[in-house]
């Protein structure tokens, strides 16, 4: 049996476990963010897809009745032809699809992709912050990692840098600011 000063601590052990069940209920939390928002996007873009369709199958019935009834009275009132009348209806229908396909095409760029914005942006302030700190004094938190070419990485005694904004879940609110610089 080694020396008692040899063996780790069975708070380190314990310190070891609780940081891997912590980083797995994370990793499961983002997954179900990700999740929650694809689906969110998904189906409101579904709806609104449906919605869209049953509107436009109405409008379009009752504007082909409309629009026979324009081109018959164009021709009554201004035309000795009735190719006229159906000429000009035409065209205004042309305009109008051009600009109802515009409209739609700004409509379907906000919806898609469906992507979890927010959940991509809280693993990338995960990622950091975990890479910000490195191993140090054997404490649980450690110690902030300096960035090469740094004072603080080439040993001249220079403070090290501040260590990042502590993560927070999407809907708790933001930390009064302390430092007087602003939070971005």
């Amino acid at each position: 049996m080694p020396p008692a000063d040899l063996q780790p601590p069975n708070d380190f052990a314990a310190a070891v476990n609780d940081v891997a069940n912590r980083a797995t209920l994370l990793v499961r939390e983002e997954i179900e963010l990700a999740k929650a928002e694809v689906q969110e996007k998904a189906t409101s873009l579904a709806k609104g897809t449906a919605v869209g369709v049953a509107a436009g199958t109405f409008i379009a019935v009752g504007l082909l009745f409309l629009l026979e009834a324009i081109a018959w009275l164009l021709y009554a009132l201004f035309f000795n032809d009735v190719f006229w009348g159906f000429l000009i209806v035409a065209g205004a229908l042309f305009i109008l699809g051009g600009l109802a396909g515009f409209i739609a095409q700004r409509a379907l760029k906000r919806g898609a992709p469906p992507t979890p914005d927010m959940a991509i942006a809280e693993a990338k302030e995960i990622r950091a912050t975990v890479e910000s700190f490195v191993p140090g004094d054997g404490s649980a938190s450690g110690t902030p990692a300096a960035a090469p070419g740094t004072p603080a990485a080439s040993g001249t005694g220079a403070a090290p840098a501040p260590a990042p904004a502590p993560v927070r879940a999407p809907d708790a609110p933001a930390a009064p600011d302390t430092n007087g610089k602003g939070t971005a």
